[in-house]
């Protein structure tokens, strides 16, 4: 399939590598061109422009915010001008409930195509093509894209025909992992002053109750204080509880604990914590309690 990938982030890199190995054509685009250079030594091909990435039948973007992401759909030599008719674009970025409807709008006018199918995972489970994906979208577009999310995923869960569902469902775990995040951390920091070891501790949950991937990695970097270098910053953690809120909000439904878990990830980054991994709120109840 002739695919172009635009993002070539920690995670859109590990996506795009196993699309290239899959056998697919595979056209490269990131602002930054240094990045796309390991992907072009792989068998990708790098777009001399942004229009250019534009042209595929099927276009990935992974980009950090709804800014990145408009600033590529829209404009004379955006997704939304150059995509052929018929032709899909699917977001894995985490974006805005509201992005997510506009996009679907606006593509359906221009006679293409669009899915939401953000990822849940880490960088290295990007690169060893092991996401899960949230897709939603049109069946017959979905049908299409199930062989590229096969490649890049080991399990694609198909949410809705309505894109935005699948937005509000990645957001809504975003919003899960942050607080599992800040309570483990609160626990590791009670335990650990009151001179239980945080490594010992985290074996005791992880071998019981608590035996649960999320909580082996993040539970492993809070114990180790390594939140250095990101797997996802902080300040995209940040945006992420921001987007849920302001979903909850056009919702009616009350998330009080997400405002406190916003409210942590302002205090990491009023200390200097941006491009901490998102985890680093997990070290902050350590630090509330004296320790480090």
């Amino acid at each position: 399939m002739n695919v172009s990938f635009i993002g070539i982030g920690s995670m859109g890199s590990g996506m795009a590598a196993n699309l290239v190995r899959a056998g697919h054509t595979v056209t490269v685009y990131n602002r930054t061109k240094e990045k796309v250079e390991p992907l072009v030594a792989l068998g990708a091909k790098a777009a001399k422009s942004l229009a250019d990435a534009c042209r595929g039948d099927v276009v990935f973007t992974m980009l950090a915010n709804d800014d990145a992401l408009k600033s590529v759909v829209y404009g004379d030599n955006g997704l939304l001008a150059q995509l052929a008719k018929g032709a899909i674009h699917i977001s894995s970025s985490t974006i805005s409930v509201d992005l997510s409807e506009r996009l679907t709008s606006d593509h359906a006018v221009a006679g293409q195509r669009f899915i939401a199918a953000p990822v849940m995972g880490r960088p290295d489970m990007a690169a060893a093509g092991k996401l899960f994906v949230l897709a939603a979208g049109e069946p017959s577009a979905i049908d299409a894209a199930i062989p590229l999310f096969s490649t890049i995923g080991q399990r694609t869960f198909i949410v809705s025909k309505s894109p935005k569902a699948a937005n509000l469902v990645k957001l809504s775990g975003n919003f899960l992992i942050a607080s599992m995040i800040e309570s483990l951390g609160e626990a590791m920091a009670l335990v650990s002053k009151g001179g239980i070891d945080k490594r010992e501790y985290l074996d005791i949950l992880t071998s019981t109750v608590f035996n649960a991937p999320v909580y082996k990695t993040y539970g492993a970097l809070i114990a180790d204080q390594k939140f250095e270098p990101a797997g996802f910053a902080a300040s995209l953690g940040q945006k992420d509880i921001r987007l849920a809120l302001a979903a909850a909000e056009e919702l009616n439904v009350p998330l009080p604990l997400a405002n406190l878990v916003r409210d942590r990830f302002l205090t990491l980054r009023a200390h200097g914590g941006d491009k901490l991994d998102w985890s680093a709120i997990g070290g902050l109840a350590a630090k509330d309690a004296g320790g480090g």
